[in-house]
């Protein structure tokens, strides 16, 4: 009874996550339902409280400590962006040939995302692709190759994606051996599809004028410089403080944290404080995005409480008795986070499969980073990235079908036959 209460309860909260625009309900209100729900049933219907107390402080500790780096590393992207240090980069692209811009634009993102994150990165690049280019047109195939390369960029380094993240956090895969093993898979999932489209580009890009008014900043041209490279730098330290210390990422990411509030508040010590406010990592704090925290949380809840209730380890043992193949498995859970959040398709994953069946750099976790991170570009809501620019540019679903979709797809199945055969060929 139990066990169909939970998998009821599940669907019902992920079906109201999924139909939020139709419902009219935020999905992080579904997710913190249906997460504290699912508690509530196991721990209604098992009779040894204590386990059920126990279980949930565990599992609570692994997702506080992905909600805190995330927070973190949220913080520090705002502070860069508070201090105008994106258009550091938009000043030096002076490339108007689409066939080169559209390369330019694609590995920029691509890089750009490892460092930062695919839905960060793609805020970034909508809003460098506005300056850039005029015509709405163009610009939305351009919009369609930045959600792919963010996607990739952000599958194969430990901070750029959340699922890569949760799996880092974890202790199913390192971060050295994920950006060795995946680096050439994700380059590949990119690569196929940006020399499918260099072929329907032709002539050159007509810019928009934008004239930047810097009367009214409250920074210098050498503090926006600082912030921003000081600001990647402290998030690339993450990964080399873990490796180190062999403390949990988010320790290395509040650490980053304290060094960066420190130095802008050294920084902005002179002046004006109502006119530097905006400028401070206390502003920064409040500028993050508390609603995706929040539904990070209850996603992770609800699956902790399937996990529990070995619901998920269940599923694991019919998954290989029904499909068989390991990399068939991972593969179709790639593609399925096209349709649903690759969030909890990876933390369900987890879930399924333990750490001592498959320990840490194992195939099945590399893959399913790789897979679930450019899975979710074939379709446009499959992933963080995607959501956001078609809120930004107001993309049209099916046109997303008909001019990107193949081509994430094409580039997904490359990069997945590239990592088997170089798994195979050198591993």
């Amino acid at each position: 009874m139990m066990i169909t209460l939970l998998i009821i309860i599940f669907v019902i909260g992920y079906s109201a996550i999924v139909t939020e625009h139709n419902i009219k309900i935020n999905k992080t209100a579904s997710a913190l339902i249906t997460g504290v729900l699912c508690w509530v049933i196991f721990a209604l219907l098992t009779p040894d409280k204590n386990f059920v107390n126990e279980e949930l402080l565990k599992h609570l500790g692994d997702v506080s400590g992905i909600l805190f780096f995330l927070m973190g590393a949220m913080t520090i992207v705002e502070l860069i962006d508070a201090h105008d240090g994106f258009q550091t980069i938009t000043k030096i692209i002076k490339q108007t040939n689409k066939r080169s811009l559209i390369w330019i634009i694609g590995l920029l993102a691509f890089f750009l995302s490892s460092i930062l994150d695919n839905l960060t990165t793609t805020i970034v690049m909508v809003s460098l692709l506005r300056k850039l280019i005029k015509n709405r047109e163009d610009r939305l195939l351009f919009v369609g190759i930045t959600i792919i390369a963010a996607n990739a960029g952000g599958a194969w380094t430990p901070i750029g994606d959340v699922t890569t993240t949760m799996l880092w956090i974890g202790g199913q895969i390192s971060s050295a051996n994920i950006m060795m093993k995946l680096f050439i898979p994700s380059m590949i999932s990119l690569l196929i599809p940006l020399v499918a489209v260099t072929f329907q580009l032709h002539g050159n890009a007509e810019r928009t004028l934008v004239s930047e008014n810097t009367s009214d900043r409250q920074h210098t041209d050498r503090q926006q410089v600082v912030v921003l490279v000081l600001g990647i730098v402290s998030l690339i330290f993450v990964p080399i403080f873990k490796s180190f210390t062999n403390l949990p990422p988010f320790m290395g990411m509040m650490f980053s944290l304290g060094f960066m509030w420190i130095l802008t508040e050294f920084m902005h010590r002179k002046g004006d404080v109502e006119k530097k406010q905006h400028l401070t990592l206390v502003h920064a704090l409040h500028k993050i995005d508390l609603t995706s925290i929040l539904f990070f949380l209850g996603i992770l809840l609800a699956i902790s409480a399937l996990e529990s209730a070995n619901i998920l380890s269940e599923m694991a043992k019919w998954l290989a008795q029904t499909v068989g193949n390991l990399s068939a498995i991972v593969m179709t859970i790639g593609l399925s986070s096209a349709i649903i959040d690759n969030v909890p398709l990876v933390a369900a994953t987890q879930g399924m499969y333990s750490l001592s069946q498959y320990p840490i750099d194992n195939y099945i976790w590399e893959f399913l980073a790789y897979c679930a991170g450019t899975g979710g570009s074939i379709l446009i809501i499959g992933s963080a990235a995607g959501v956001a620019a078609m809120g930004m540019e107001k993309i049209n679903f099916f046109w997303y079908i008909k001019k990107i979709s193949w081509l994430a797809l094409i580039g997904f199945f490359g990069g997945s036959f590239a990592y088997m055969l170089i798994e195979k060929l050198f591993y």
